[in-house]
């Protein structure tokens, strides 16, 4: 009876430690998670539930588990290499095609930040009866946030730290929100029953336009801008457990530089960002967690919140020919007619909430594709500036000139936009991911006899742990991204063909 006592307190003791250690590390996730519920899903989820009802859950739920998939890759990428994502294509790729895909990249950020502007003028024009202009101008507060604070270059994550946690306070808002939404609903036993039904696959998918908003589903789920984020979040706990287990001491890496024009943090700064790749000890440690935690977070808050947007549609909105391709400002009426005033309310909150986080999560991420593809000059506060500046003028001009319609259209375009870039930006991550000579680790000298069996360097005497996919993955990802892509030319063709009728 001891041993069993002792048994139990030793699973109970191990628990508790793996627990805290995941804990103590959690928060991207809740960034990357920003990227899977943005003002851009909003309109196709409503359009989803308003003409096939429950039944494209099924789509919602696949879509889930391909950006997870994605995602885990970008978190080996990053975990591995110590490079984000334009990193990689930087050192990797010959400069005239990283420069190629480095304008593609932006373009993408460019088109992702429109829909969160837009999100929120939208959302502040509803609720606090702001101009449009005025709410596409306000939309810069956000930036000037991440201007005063974000630092992704050095050991140091509390800063960090606290842009996650205010990520993960709206994103909690948010799913607080859907579910004040949810709970106004009325249901019996059959809707909860439709409802669960909804996630396994149905013949009623099929009907209408079903396929269609299909495509679009899946289009505005995966985000390009969430590859970059994903790979590049990771590299700040590598450099944190390299530094808090000694494994990188860093008075001495001070101490090495003689520029006495640069402080202890720029010098720190700099060697992290030129010299530094992770510990053996510390990918190993933090991979695992990593890719958990993203599991959990996208399988929760992002998983809820766009199954969310669908259910209410379905449930309120169903058979409303005007509830379908219906804009922002439409949805909001048509949930306050056929709710209440204050559901109606709740949704334009949530879409605010939505647009600020993943307006500071798209900020970040472009910061990302400018340091990492090209490693800009500028000052990191003009380099932010310039890429939100070039998302909010044109949305500024459509306000001022064409006003909600014109929103609307630029919001859809811009949807349409990432859809086109999608397929190009994706397959640098499969090729890398792929690669042996990039996904490789090099084991220390006192773990090497613990390793014997993995690959050796001959000439250098180095022992490597390669992390590639292997064949299975390798064809998994590859067949996603066919899918993805042709689903992707689909929806636009009929985008074109409807547009034409």
């Amino acid at each position: 009876m001891n041993k069993v006592n002792e048994k139990r307190k030793e699973v109970f003791n191990k628990t508790v430690k793996v627990l805290k250690q995941f804990f103590a590390q959690y928060g991207s996730s809740l960034m990357v998670s920003v990227a899977y519920m943005d003002p851009g899903n909003y309109a196709t989820g409503i359009t989803a539930g308003a003409s096939n009802k429950f039944s494209l859950l099924f789509i919602v739920f696949i879509s889930n588990v391909i950006a997870i998939f994605l995602q885990s890759l970008c978190i080996k990428l990053g975990t591995v290499t110590g490079y984000d994502l334009a990193r990689c294509l930087r050192e990797y790729f010959p400069r005239w095609l990283n420069i190629i895909l480095w304008f593609l990249a932006e373009c993408a950020i460019i088109a992702t930040d429109v829909a969160e502007v837009i999100g929120s003028a939208i959302a502040l024009n509803v609720l606090l009866k702001i101009p449009l202009p005025a709410g596409v101008a306000i939309t810069i507060v956000d930036v000037l946030f991440v201007l005063m604070a974000y630092r992704n270059d050095t050991s140091l994550t509390r800063l960090i730290r606290i842009f996650e946690y205010i990520v993960g306070a709206l994103v909690l808002a948010v799913t607080i929100c859907f579910a004040v939404e949810l709970s106004a609903i009325p249901g019996d036993s059959n809707t909860i029953r439709e409802v669960f039904l909804g996630f396994l696959p149905n013949d009623q998918m099929f009907k209408g336009k079903g396929m269609t908003i299909a495509t679009s589903i899946i289009g505005s789920t995966v985000m390009i801008h969430s590859l970059f984020l994903g790979s590049g979040l990771v590299q700040p706990r590598l450099r944190e457990y390299d530094v808090t287990h000694g494994l990188i001491k860093l008075n001495d890496i001070v101490d090495k530089y003689d520029d006495e024009k640069k402080d202890s943090n720029e010098k720190e700064a700099d060697f992290f960002y030129k010299h530094y790749k992770p510990s053996y000890q510390s990918i190993n440690h933090l991979l695992k967690y990593s890719i958990a935690e993203l599991v959990i977070t996208l399988f929760t808050f992002a998983l809820f919140v766009n199954s969310a947007i669908l259910i209410v549609a379905g449930a309120t909105l169903y058979g409303t020919e005007e509830a379908i391709d219906a804009d922002l400002y439409t949805i909001h009426d048509l949930l306050s007619r056929n709710l209440a005033p204050a559901i109606g309310t709740v949704f334009m909150l949530a879409l605010l909430f939505s647009g600020q986080s993943a307006g500071i999560v798209c900020t970040i991420a472009g910061q990302m594709v400018s340091e990492g593809h090209i490693n800009w000059t500028l000052k990191p506060w003009i380099r932010r500036l310039v890429t939100r500046g070039i998302s909010i003028v044109p949305c500024l001009v459509i306000s001022l000139c064409i006003g909600r319609g014109g929103l609307n259209a630029a919001l859809n375009i811009s949807q349409v936009v990432i859809s086109i870039l999608l397929p190009p930006l994706t397959l640098p991550l499969i090729y890398f991911t792929c690669k042996k000579s990039i996904m490789r680790i090099e084991i220390p000298q006192e773990l090497q006899p613990e390793r014997e069996a993995e690959d050796s360097d001959g000439a250098e005497g180095k022992k490597y742990k390669y992390m590639h996919n292997n064949w299975l993955t390798s064809i998994l990802v590859i067949v996603i991204w066919l899918f993805v892509s042709v689903l992707n030319v689909y929806a636009i063709v009929q985008m074109a063909m409807d547009g034409v009728d």
